[in-house]
């Protein structure tokens, strides 16, 4: 029976990801195909005056813009389901390579962002709801509210602004000084281009995290059995490592394994910011240049990693908490 529902569980979330897949690609590939940004002169580039229309309607051909938009996308759709991707306009490369280089650099500045962003905004939801109604819990839940309605990139010109242009502690931007073989850049010199745009990320994300930690864990120290230990004696501390972690720090992980959509979004204004090389870069490019294969290869892999960060914060929630593993799997 247990196997059964766990087989169920897995067919529902397949399911979902083939649905949400074909939707979002679809959609995707309408609004790029409707661009006025015309891929042919994004191709040829600034000697678009120097190439004939003979030979313009050549490169459209031999890229297949001269097939109508049903036909191309199926096309496209095909190549996909054979495990090709298609060719990068902008990059002159395979999208999935593109996406391959470009990706690792993204997973460094969100997964230490993520990382810092967690940590910190446990700690601060921890504080404002043990010191709940007094001037700190007000100082943390304003400092919050004011994260959450602060754009990233907006947050990043500031930082950009202090840190680099007026201090100079840290470079404007890139993922490495300009003019330096990438074998040749030190581990201090990728950290000290990584500080701000990964600081930008996670002083953006800890505001969701501080907020649902701290309201958790007030109605966690106004239950019955928060009452019946503090009666014993228990308090501070105690009460919180006793009673208040276990059941804040499950809610927590839910939220923030499933923030890697707001994640990912951030990391695109950061990278565009900061002129950082990663995957949120090629976005802006691609949607500019009219890239639609690159475009839409990110479009998959970026639904695919946001899916899977929802689908970890549920497979951790069943694994953590026993009452969700003898309870129906939804």
């Amino acid at each position: 029976m247990r196997f059964k529902r766990i087989s169920l569980y897995v067919v529902k979330k397949i399911v979902k990801l083939v649905s949400l897949l074909l939707t979002i690609c679809i959609l995707s590939f309408l609004l790029v195909s409707y661009s006025p940004i015309d891929p042919v002169q994004t191709y040829v580039g600034a000697d678009m005056m120097r190439v004939s229309p003979e030979q313009q309607e050549n490169i459209a051909t031999y890229w297949g813009l001269d097939e109508s938009r049903t036909e191309q996308f199926l096309s496209w759709g095909k190549a996909v389901l054979e495990g090709n991707l298609g060719t990068s306009l902008i990059y002159r490369d395979s999208v999935a390579d593109v996406i391959a280089e470009r990706f690792l650099a993204s997973l460094v500045l969100m997964g230490f962002a993520w990382v810092l962003s967690g940590i910190f905004g446990f700690l601060l939801g921890i504080v404002a709801g043990m010191r709940e109604g007094t001037i700190v819990d007000r100082i943390i839940k304003g400092y919050c509210f004011l994260l959450a309605s602060t754009p990233a990139f907006w947050l990043g010109l500031l930082l950009l602004m202090l840190f680099s242009v007026s201090l100079g502690w840290f470079p404007v931007g890139l993922a490495s000084p300009a003019g330096i073989l990438a074998e040749d850049v030190t581990f201090i010199e990728r950290v000290r281009h990584l500080f701000l745009p990964a600081l930008t990320l996670s002083i953006v994300g800890v505001a969701n995290v501080a907020l649902h930690t701290r309201q958790k864990l007030i109605e966690v120290l106004q239950s019955e059995f928060a009452r019946f230990a503090k009666a014993k004696g228990e308090n501070g501390f105690s009460l919180l490592w006793r009673h208040g972690l276990r059941n804040i720090s499950l809610p927590a992980i839910s939220l923030h394994f499933a923030s890697f959509g707001e994640l990912f979004g951030g990391a695109v204004l950061a990278e565009q910011v900061f002129s950082y090389p990663g995957l949120g870069q090629a976005v802006v490019q691609a949607g500019l240049g009219g890239d639609v294969p690159l475009l839409l290869g990110i479009v998959l892999f970026s639904t695919l990693f946001v899916f899977a960060g929802n689908l970890l914060a549920d497979l951790l929630y069943k694994l953590i908490d026993p009452r969700m593993r003898k309870g129906e799997v939804q």
